[in-house]
């Protein structure tokens, strides 16, 4: 599905910009603590004409016929190209992202963009004293013949590093 720039689109936004809409599409998730489960999900990303993205995702369990279920996460953050020189109009491929859960999950990413590629991996995790534990992520998204795919490692609970979620959505 072709899409269309927006004319507005601020300039650090330019690598950024195939991400740009609204996303749905459906997925897989496990851990060692939770059992495997398919999950539906939507992803918007937005900009106000500031030179950072707006973001929000909810996904929810799916049952064998492919009806939600029940919630089974949401967050909402922002991400930020950061400027690779001195001119601060000049698009860079380093990027900040910012995610906040609703678990008491607060999660700050450094990564790279490489074109139709992101990389993030966690520079900071806090936590409330209620969140469960968990210490570090890093996140793969990437646009493969139109749609939107993702991946999600963490180490969480006692566990290292490892496969957590991955998902391919569809622009709507």
């Amino acid at each position: 599905m072709a899409f269309q720039l927006d004319t507005d689109l601020p300039t650090p936004l330019a690598p950024l910009a195939w991400l740009i809409g609204r996303w749905e599409g459906a997925g897989v998730i496990g851990y060692p603590t939770i059992e495997e489960a398919q999950f539906g999900q939507e992803i918007e990303f937005s900009h106000d004409g500031r030179p950072f993205l707006s973001y929000v995702s909810r996904m929810w369990r799916l049952d064998d016929a492919g009806n939600q279920v029940e919630p089974l996460a949401t967050e909402t953050g922002y991400w930020r190209p950061v400027a690779t020189s001195e001119d601060p109009e000049n698009p860079g491929t380093e990027l900040e992202v910012l995610l906040v859960h609703p678990t008491g999950i607060c999660e700050i990413y450094l990564g790279r963009v490489d074109g139709p590629r992101i990389d993030l991996q966690t520079d900071l995790v806090a936590r409330t004293s209620t969140a469960k534990e968990y210490t570090a992520a890093t996140r793969l998204y990437g646009l493969v013949e139109s749609d939107l795919l993702w991946a999600l490692d963490m180490a969480a609970e006692g566990q290292p590093l490892q496969s957590h979620a991955s998902a391919r959505l569809k622009r709507v």
